[in-house]
């Protein structure tokens, strides 16, 4: 198995009981750079730095992902194999993407993910800003995907976005919480509990 494990934003003390405990446990441990390199040094002092260029070359871009992707995957086949990344590996993250190439290429390796604490959210603390209202967090792209907190009626949410062009829709329930429940598609309940979280991506037809 491959585990995306979250290094959150760069401070070492930011890293979570369950990333350090997953570093120690694995069979090898990959990193995208120094600076993630740097944070599991502690726990995984030979942990492997493997390229991913900072190019607008998609060609070699994906040549590097391929390498990359045949050099874990025999580790992620055989134990536990963790890819450490800053942040968090779901949010504009490396990983999702060396994930699908891993998928096509070595179908037999299965994967996970760890949250980290998002430079989303530790962004907050260093500037001392508290958010709360309607947030909009992009890459400059269009807007794709909505993550919306606090959803007490979720199918009467999901039918409202639904006519915005979105298409896709999860519903999280008491994360990490005894009781966690995970909708989807039309199984969204009529009504759900205080702490559930909907996200809603768009249709690319």
């Amino acid at each position: 198995m491959l585990v995306g494990v979250g290094l959150g934003p760069g401070d070492p003390e930011l890293l979570t009981l369950r990333a350090v405990r997953l570093l120690r446990e694995a069979k090898a441990v990959f990193v995208p750079g120094k600076l993630a390199c740097d944070l599991v040094r502690p726990y995984r002092a030979d942990a492997v730095v493997l390229k991913f260029p900072m190019t607008n070359d998609e060609g070699y871009i994906r040549r590097c992902l391929e390498e990359n992707a045949d050099r874990i995957a025999p580790h992620a086949m055989e134990g536990l194999a963790v890819f450490g990344i800053l942040g968090d590996p779901n949010f504009y993250s490396t990983f999702s993407r060396l994930a699908g190439v891993i998928a096509e290429r070595h179908p037999g390796v299965s994967f996970a993910t760890e949250p980290g604490v998002s430079s989303i959210t530790a962004f907050a603390s260093v500037a001392n800003v508290p958010v709360s209202g309607r947030v909009l967090v992009s890459d400059g792209n269009g807007e794709e995907s909505r993550v919306i907190m606090k959803v007490r009626r979720p199918a009467a949410l999901a039918a409202d976005l639904r006519e915005e062009g979105f298409s896709e829709f999860v519903l999280v329930e008491r994360m990490f919480m005894p009781e966690e429940r995970v909708y989807r598609g039309d199984e969204l309940p009529e009504e759900s509990d205080y702490f559930s979280i909907l996200f809603a991506r768009r249709s690319h037809e």
